[in-house]
């Protein structure tokens, strides 16, 4: 243990200015998302760590940094704090920040860039969506969902919302109320052609690598520090 602690330690002063290296001024699309990990800190808990990708002005995709939180659980809060610091590394703008369905996370994202279009995950408001209903009408339940989202503008999503209402609000009220009260974040990729759409309409990007990241931590099942979780994920 002694020997690993030496060998993992080379790596704060990287990770310490990996993660306060200056950023580009603006970013096309910005991915945020959060993954957890165990931290023994007197008792074991499941503490959040915050990540946002960037893809660039060249297309290229950046992690632009790693955050533990303070609590257990994803906070709005501490996503402010985050975003508050990338614009103090030098991002004065994203156009498109895609996020999940965390309660108060538009607002936080627009208190630091005011003209950010925020996209809701569309595949998180489906899994939420699902949540409402029994198993054996998840089929044609995201049938025709798929005609909300895959709809040609908003006004045809909105038609084939009410259509979707029509059919499955007396069984699943709940569900309905979820996308209308999600309407305004889940609307704005529609105004896009389907190659930008593509990119935006969901945050598999960032669960991909977060895919990557749990597999690591997994393996490790838990980390005595905010610190050493943090290097092994570096």
């Amino acid at each position: 243990p002694d020997l690993i602690s030496r060998v993992t330690d080379a790596v704060v002063e990287e990770l310490a200015e990996w993660q306060s290296r200056p950023l580009d001024r603006v970013y096309p699309v910005i991915f945020i998302d959060a993954l957890m990990v165990k931290i023994r800190d007197g008792v074991v808990t499941n503490r959040a760590v915050y990540v946002a990708i960037g893809i660039d002005c060249e297309g290229a995709k950046q992690v632009l940094g790693l955050w533990v939180g303070p609590t257990t659980g994803e906070s709005a809060k501490f996503w402010l704090s985050v975003l508050s610091e990338l614009k103090g590394r030098g991002v004065a703008d994203a156009c498109i920040v895609c996020c999940d369905g965390l309660t108060g996370l538009p607002e936080a994202i627009n208190v630091v860039w005011p003209q950010a279009v925020v996209q809701l995950c569309v595949v998180h408001l489906i899994r939420a969506s699902l949540r409402y209903a029994s198993r054996k009408y998840w089929a044609p339940l995201s049938k025709d969902l798929r005609a909300i989202y895959t709809a040609a503008d908003e006004a045809a999503a909105a038609a084939a919302l009410e259509a979707f209402a029509g059919q499955w609000e007396q069984r699943y009220p709940a569900i309905v109320r979820l996308w209308r009260a999600h309407w305004a974040e889940f609307t704005p990729f529609l105004v896009f052609p389907p190659e930008v759409r593509r990119v935006i309409y969901t945050t598999n990007l960032i669960e991909s690598m977060n895919a990557r990241l749990r597999k690591v931590t997994r393996n490790r099942g838990q980390f005595p520090s905010e610190q050493a979780a943090l290097k092994v994920l570096y």
